[in-house]
């Protein structure tokens, strides 16, 4: 039994016999089975978030996420050694973009243990910060930066959420920042390979987004959750948080490009248990959603990196996972040839990966060659799990024809060996 998963079951079950109600009672009000809710809080399976987040709303008695997610930084922090250089040593790292210095170091955390007053211009201070580490991670992975990320959260945004707020509206909004980072916390662990990790930053951001009262970023993070369920190869989980994603308001009061990511996580889902026809209906709505997303709506920050790269990319691996090798490869295609590369190199490094793995198993072997040496050169300076497990693939996919007289195996191989051994995890 997974300790975590017991450790909220304990706290889901607690919550509900405090307020004195039969789980049968629960099961009439959620979409979840009795039996399927005793296995939640027995911890025999992981909880989803959406129930957790339901338990919360319904019971109250789980955690404070405020605690939380003090508690999770500093047991993150502890753990990574190197965070001993502290929080500026660490922005002012050769890792930062050029010309980011000064914005980054304006953001030390301060020096004070209880934050007074809170209001939009600190909101707004939270929300740079998270900007600015999210595209530090679109370019370099979640290898680069997150120490920075972590120390921030526990060191500053911890004693805003305890603040004395202008307003309600204030109040939500430093929550939702506060979630958003949390999030960008784990997603970075994530894209790092650093899986339980990833799952606590992303429950605690969704009880950070409950108490923000913001249903579009609490499907935001739900969708990451699919996102990573579905590459750890547990499908049905990952289509049961991708449909609590796109569930209600999560969906409906989001702005074109979140329901287009929403979507297309939804429909790469569908496609993962097979449902490929309905993954289908869903990858044309998340085109349609993307192309209602002009620029004149008010967008989250959280979103910027989604474009038609990331819809091509996303409706490539649904192809590829229902069987459709050639209309993956298309698609991957043009992911490479839309996304702005420099900005998001991981990614497209990524993507640069799987259509050599696409076309290796269309039996082009030299081409996949060509396409997984762009992959690698895109790599360069990149500390990511994704491309770590791109770099691995491409060693077992030639595994089979070393030796034979295909020029470029040896060669590719020898490479991405290189890139394992600099970027080991």
């Amino acid at each position: 039994m997974d300790s975590h998963a017991a450790i909220v079951g304990a706290q889901l079950r607690a919550a509900r016999e405090a307020a004195g109600a039969s789980l049968g009672a629960v099961a009439a009000e959620i979409h979840y089975g009795k039996t399927t809710l005793g296995y939640y809080e027995t911890g025999e399976r992981t909880p989803p978030l959406d129930v957790i987040a339901w338990y919360e709303r319904r019971f109250g008695g789980i955690q404070d996420p405020v605690a939380t997610l003090l508690n999770l930084g500093k047991a993150d922090v502890e753990r990574r050694s190197f965070l001993r250089l502290g929080y500026s040593t660490a922005l002012s790292a050769s890792v930062l973009l050029p010309g980011w210095l000064d914005q980054a170091t304006a953001a030390k955390p301060s020096t004070k243990t209880v934050v007074g007053h809170v209001g939009e211009a600190d909101v707004a201070v939270v929300r740079d910060v998270m900007l600015l580490f999210s595209q530090i991670d679109q370019r370099l992975g979640g290898g680069h930066g997150r120490t920075a990320v972590v120390q921030y959260l526990i060191n500053d945004v911890t004693n805003y959420l305890r603040g004395s707020f202008a307003s309600e509206r204030v109040r939500r909004d430093m929550f939702a920042a506060a979630s958003e980072l949390a999030y960008l916390a784990g997603w970075m662990a994530f894209d790092n390979n650093e899986h339980s990790v990833a799952q606590r930053y992303f429950a605690v951001s969704t009880k950070l987004s409950t108490e923000a009262e913001d249903e579009p970023l609490t499907g935001h993070v739900l969708r990451a959750m699919a996102h990573q369920a579905i590459d750890l190869g547990h499908a049905e989980e990952g289509l049961q948080l991708a449909e609590a994603s796109v569930g209600g308001s999560r969906y409906t009061t989001a702005s074109p490009r979140e329901r287009a990511l929403l979507k297309v996580v939804h429909a790469k889902a569908l496609s993962a248990v097979g449902r490929s026809a309905e993954a289908a209906t869903a990858l044309l709505k998340a085109e349609s959603d993307l192309s209602a997303a002009d620029g004149s709506d008010h967008e989250p920050s959280r979103v910027f990196f989604f474009s038609e790269a990331s819809l091509a990319h996303e409706t490539a691996c649904a192809l590829r996972d229902s069987g459709d090798l050639d209309g993956a490869a298309e698609q991957f295609a043009v992911s490479v040839r839309k996304r702005k590369a420099a900005k998001f190199t991981r990614t497209h490094a990524v993507t640069l990966g799987y259509l050599g793995t696409v076309q290796a198993r269309g039996g082009e072997l030299e081409q996949a060659c060509a396409t997984w040496a762009s992959a690698l050169d895109a790599m360069d300076g990149v500390q990511s799990g994704r491309t770590r497990n791109v770099a691995r693939d491409i060693r077992a996919t030639v595994a089979p024809y070393l030796g034979q007289s295909i020029a470029p195996i040896s060669e590719i191989d020898q490479r991405a060996a290189e890139y394992l051994a600099v970027n080991q995890k």
